[in-house]
């Protein structure tokens, strides 16, 4: 059995491509990644692959001595937020290659992402189409069948144009990626044992930052975490002030090994990609959100005409 890599021609979108990749087992996930890479190399493209720990080192053993001439990344750390991977992973890669074309491996939805980080690895996943757009870049994003629901894979065919399985390629008619980024623009789950509140306007940002050192020690993060809560706190609450109506609420409180903290105002954003593109390409803002989503290990966002709420998720 074999696959074949997705090509150029596949797609009538334009010079951007983003096939899925269905795969059983590790023949499958072989025959449609390495193709794919060789091919990348034979052109002269540069490639790159973020893709779980385990398949790294599968994929270097296949790859040979092509291996010495890809990026590799552990997407399981690179991507563990998802709300990194298109400004940390996928653009700080493609941006330093703008030369021609380039080809990315991307596997950010794997078995064992959670519940709590699935949404914005979905939301990640329509976003790439956006933010590439009109650029000369390939990234194909496999998906376990074996292993994977039928929501993640009905996902996968809804966030991209094209699907690569062992039957081959076609284009997905399910394909919107609009229709899923306001589909997993949910409301938030309240915490289950309450949460430590505080309010604030600008003059108080100082005690917020005190509040969300306070907390995030007490809850168990570590130094170098609490510091990093507090960065990120002290940001979202400054965004808060200055574009979320000038008020908001921060609340911290301890879920699955990790501490959260979510700040919570009355403004609306309205640019899908804010926090996700370098911060010298955010005309509209959303460079606080671009740092948190450097610092966090997971963000969540909902927004809407009442209000938005970003949640921040660190480790203990």
């Amino acid at each position: 059995m074999s696959l074949r890599p997705a090509s150029p021609g596949v797609t009538p979108r334009g010079p951007f491509l983003h096939p899925a990749l269905f795969y059983r087992g590790d023949e499958e996930y072989l025959a449609g990644t390495v193709p794919f890479v060789r091919a990348g190399r034979a052109a002269g493209e540069p490639v790159a692959v973020a893709v779980p720990g385990p398949r790294l080192g599968m994929l270097r053993e296949a790859l040979d001595g092509t291996a010495r001439e890809v990026t590799w990344l552990d997407m399981t750390e690179a991507g563990r937020n998802p709300g990194r991977i298109i400004p940390g992973v996928l653009r700080e890669f493609a941006d330093r290659h703008t030369a021609g074309r380039v080809r990315i491996i991307g596997e950010p939805v794997w078995p064992g992402r959670t519940a709590t980080e699935y949404p914005a690895c979905v939301q990640h996943e329509a976003l790439i189409n956006l933010a590439f757009a009109g650029r000369g870049v390939s990234i194909l994003c496999p998906y376990d069948e074996a292993g994977l629901d039928d929501v993640a894979l009905a996902d996968a065919r809804a966030t991209h144009p094209v699907v690569v399985d062992r039957h081959g390629e076609r284009v997905s008619g399910d394909y919107a990626p609009h229709r899923v980024i306001r589909a997993y623009n949910r409301p938030l789950p309240e915490p289950a044992g309450g949460a430590a509140t505080m309010s604030f306007d600008l003059d108080a940002l100082p005690l917020v930052r005190e509040f969300a050192c306070r907390w995030s020690a007490r809850l168990g993060l570590d130094a170098g975490a609490v510091g990093d809560m507090e960065l990120a706190v002290s940001e979202l609450a400054a965004n808060s002030c200055l574009h979320g109506g000038g008020t908001g609420t921060a609340r911290f409180w301890s879920e699955d090994g990790q501490v959260v903290c979510e700040v919570r105002d009355s403004g609306t954003i309205t640019d899908p990609l804010a926090g996700r593109r370098p911060a010298d390409m955010s005309p509209h803002g959303g460079r606080g959100i671009l740092l948190v989503n450097h610092l966090a290990d997971l963000v969540r966002v909902h927004t809407g005409p009442d209000g938005t709420a970003i949640r921040v998720y660190l480790r203990k």
